[in-house]
């Protein structure tokens, strides 16, 4: 593993928005807890009061931790209510280019922007799950997603930038005087985007902010940066990095591999089914390998990705006491990564445990 000076700033630790639903076991066909807004609100002021950087909003056209048609959280809608109800926390919302027209999107998100005190980050999702664009009408391929995604994110920072009248002639964005205003004051939404593939990589290192991977093992996240950094390098511009992965921590290790099990200990064979379907042939390099299959669910001594079986994206997680939880993070640190996205079941309780037991270890030791 690849070291970086230890000069680097301090990490910034983020949380999640479990807008499937939420509980100490996933899988299942209903979610312990379904998630509604009452309980979400829970979920992001307790990460506000506990001093977390962020919040991802995920987004997805079906449920993608419990049986497909079990209640969902829909984005965009539920990141408004938490933007109005949270002072401090930033929200990164993930978004789909193509699903709402790129002019009557940047006047959302500016205004979100405005409401929140620009407290509003985009995370654009181009490659998406398996089959769930089409559930909307959504075609197109891989590459005409990320050909899509590059103007989206073009035509909108433009608006952002300027206000308009915008004329933007794409192969997929076409905009004829689009104006927005207000625009967002001081600073714009930073753009965040994740994935592995060339494709991913051309787009983030033209247009990101910030370059958000999902956790592997240490030679292949190092692989990925190297990649990344190349990418970055031929379009002049400098990198940032930011890595989203599960934990499962508890006191001792055998209880964090008891409770990493007990996870799943109520999958249904319906959700097992759906998951595997939408991984099956997938264009996502990412998804392909957070859902490898490998001997016990171990890629390593300390990551486990059972949770591939029941989830759709990330599917992998750290397990192991709070000591070994934050010299993982630490390394991946050192590594190059800045910002982390971190989530546990029930993400209500494990936020706590997460930023009492397991975050002060990692600062103690820089």
């Amino acid at each position: 593993m690849s070291h970086t000076p230890v000069s680097r700033p301090a990490p910034k630790f983020s949380w999640f928005v479990p807008i499937d639903g939420d509980g100490d076991r996933i899988g299942s066909l209903r979610a312990q807890r379904e998630p509604t807004f009452a309980y979400l609100r829970d979920v992001v002021l307790n990460a506000e009061r506990l001093g977390y950087h962020s919040l991802l909003i995920p987004t997805r056209f079906a449920n993608g931790s419990f049986e497909h048609s079990a209640p969902l959280a829909e984005t965009w809608t539920t990141a408004s209510a938490l933007c109005a109800v949270s002072s401090k926390i930033r929200l990164l919302i993930a978004v789909r280019p193509g699903v709402t027209p790129v002019g009557l999107f940047a006047q959302q998100a500016a205004t979100l922007h405005e409401i929140s005190v620009g407290r509003v980050d985009i995370n654009i999702v181009p490659g998406g799950i398996q089959g769930d664009n089409e559930r909307l009408g959504i075609h197109g391929s891989h590459a005409d997603r990320y050909a899509q995604a590059d103007e989206f994110i073009d035509a909108c920072a433009q608006l952002w930038e300027s206000g308009g009248p915008l004329d933007f002639v794409g192969d997929s964005v076409r905009l004829n005087g689009a104006i927005v205003s207000p625009t967002p004051r001081a600073s714009a939404p930073q753009w965040y985007l994740g994935g592995a593939s060339d494709a991913a990589l051309r787009l983030a290192a033209a247009r990101a902010d910030v370059l958000l991977c999902w956790i592997q093992p240490a030679d292949a996240m190092s692989a990925l940066l190297d990649r990344a950094r190349n990418a970055f390098a031929l379009a002049g511009r400098e990198p940032r990095f930011g890595l989203r992965t599960h934990l499962v921590v508890r006191e001792s290790e055998h209880e964090a591999w008891a409770a990493a099990s007990e996870l799943l200990s109520e999958a249904h064979p319906d959700v097992l089914a759906q998951r595997a379907t939408a991984v099956k042939s997938t264009a996502m390099v990412g998804a392909a390998a957070q859902a490898r299959r490998v001997a016990d669910d171990r890629l390593g001594e300390r990551l486990w990705n059972g949770i591939s079986r029941v989830r759709v994206n990330l599917g992998t997680a750290i397990v192991g006491t709070p000591q070994q939880a934050a010299d993982e993070l630490r390394a991946y640190w050192r590594m190059g990564f800045d910002e982390f996205i971190l989530s546990a079941y029930p993400h209500l309780e494990e936020a706590e445990r997460i930023a009492y037991d397991v975050i002060p270890l990692i600062d103690r030791s820089h």
